[in-house]
């Protein structure tokens, strides 16, 4: 019987194949997905499959596909596409969706994104336990008989409509002819971007658009800055305007200046806001603990009501739901659009970008530079053996500390008049995670230098 425990994550499913998962394990998620994932948790009558460039996913995806089809659901097999492709498919058909992605990991990795009809988050609160704990019985009592009537597979090309559905939601009408280089790190990026940008007044520069799961180039991972040195370097050789990077399954964003320089998902949160609130005066917009100040300052200045979340994309979406908020935004690059079934797509954002700086003359680093107004250290990882008991002695230094605020919304999150932080464990990895931001650049690091002696001292 397989160790689930070591696949199902808080969001997804996620591990090594074939060692962890196969397409025998891949039909039984799907049969039961199937069984799970319809209105009011009923069986869904049919579901919308996809996957990303990875050698293992058409096998994987087609596996799951039969498994879902062997509990009575119609399956629109969409094939290749980015992660926010499937939420697009989800949304527009109305139906439950799986995505095979191991997003920006390793290419022995690969998972599974699941959700409910309009691209409704599955997590282990909403559905992924019980998905799980009905592939463990049937792993151990064998599955059950497929139904009296299987249901149908049937193939459907869903990019131009995905594509034509984000143009309709930014005005790209009029912008100034721009130079963009886009490093899609071998990843869905390569499939999406030429259907998405046809036809407007940009040069791209393609880097990395070949579809190879292997990640010859470099990882898809534009988080770690190791992975966008090609793009920053194209970019100041070309004299672009901008460098967009995305991750291996195209749900995230990432965005360097005319200069080459990374700009930091909290000024695109930011900036995003600002736009989005023009269109809705008034609304919501959330954004996670470990986004910068400015994003609630810039979401107040424009009129908007900013909320504040914990990290994850499954608190993320029930918070928009719960607050109809027009858009959210986190640290790590994932945006969510009211427009777009409240699911996160770095595309719609990379769309803001283009937008905003193809309506005016001036170059992205000016045009950032009113939503990046504080220093930041960028996360942090540190490999501690004892998470909790680290995370303790930075709390006990800082709870009598005067002029500071403590709370626990998210791990520790410290603050002060001209600083703050937040150290966060893994739920995967024996790490503590800690972001910095202050008002000046001594002022961050004397603050991260300090947390983090506190936090490597027994290591």
């Amino acid at each position: 019987m397989p160790d689930l425990s070591q696949i199902v994550k808080a969001y997804d499913v996620r591990g090594v194949v074939p060692d962890q998962l196969d397409e025998k394990l891949a039909r039984l998620f799907g049969a039961a997905f199937a069984e799970i994932a319809g209105e009011g948790g009923a069986a869904a009558p049919a579901v919308v499959v996809g996957h990303d460039m990875r050698p293992s996913s058409p096998g994987l995806a087609r596996a799951f596909a039969l498994g879902a089809a062997d509990r009575g659901a119609d399956v629109t097999e969409i094939g290749l596409c980015s992660t926010d492709q499937l939420y697009y498919a989800s949304g527009a058909l109305d139906r439950p969706g799986a995505m095979f992605t191991a997003s920006h990991n390793p290419a022995r990795y690969n998972g599974i994104k699941m959700c409910r009809a309009a691209a409704a988050p599955i997590g282990q609160d909403s559905g992924l336990a019980d998905i799980r704990a009905l592939v463990e019985r049937w792993s151990a009592e064998g599955a059950p008989e497929p139904v009296a009537k299987p249901g149908s597979l049937e193939p459907r090309d869903t990019l131009g409509d995905y594509a034509d559905h984000l143009r309709s939601l930014v005005p790209l009408d009029g912008m100034r002819p721009l130079k963009l280089v886009v490093d899609a790190g071998n990843g869905m990026g390569g499939h999406t971007v030429p259907t998405v940008l046809a036809g407007l007044p940009l040069t791209v520069d393609a880097l990395y658009f070949e579809l190879d799961g292997t990640f010859p180039n470099h990882e898809a991972n534009p988080l770690d800055p190791a992975n966008i040195v090609d793009l920053q370097a194209r970019v100041r050789e070309t004299g672009a305007d901008l460098g967009i990077a995305f991750d291996g399954d195209a749900d995230r964003c990432f965005v360097v200046d005319e200069r080459g320089e990374p700009v930091s998902p909290s000024a695109i949160t930011a900036l995003v806001a600002a736009r989005e609130l023009a269109k809705a005066p008034g609304a919501t917009v959330i954004h996670n603990l470990i986004t910068s100040w400015s994003v609630p300052e810039v979401v107040r200045e424009s009129g908007g009501v900013p909320v504040r979340t914990r990290v994850g994309h499954s608190f993320i979406k029930q918070e928009m739901a719960r607050t109809g908020a027009v858009f959210g935004g986190e640290h790590s690059a994932h945006y969510y659009f009211r427009d777009f079934w409240n699911a996160d797509t770095g595309m719609l954002a990379a769309l803001h970008v283009l937008a905003a700086l193809g309506g005016q003359d001036r170059p992205l680093s000016e045009l950032v530079a009113a939503y990046d107004r504080y220093a930041a250290s960028g996360e942090i990882n540190s490999t501690v053996a004892d998470q909790a008991g680290r995370a303790a002695a930075v709390r006990a230094a800082y709870a009598n500390r005067a002029g500071v605020e403590l709370d626990e919304l998210d791990g520790l999150t410290v603050t002060a008049e001209d600083w703050w932080f937040n150290l966060r464990a893994s739920n995967t990895e024996p790490l503590l995670r800690l972001n910095v931001e202050a008002r000046s650049a001594d002022a961050m690091a004397a603050v991260r230098d300090e947390v983090l002696a506190l936090v490597r001292a027994a290591d």
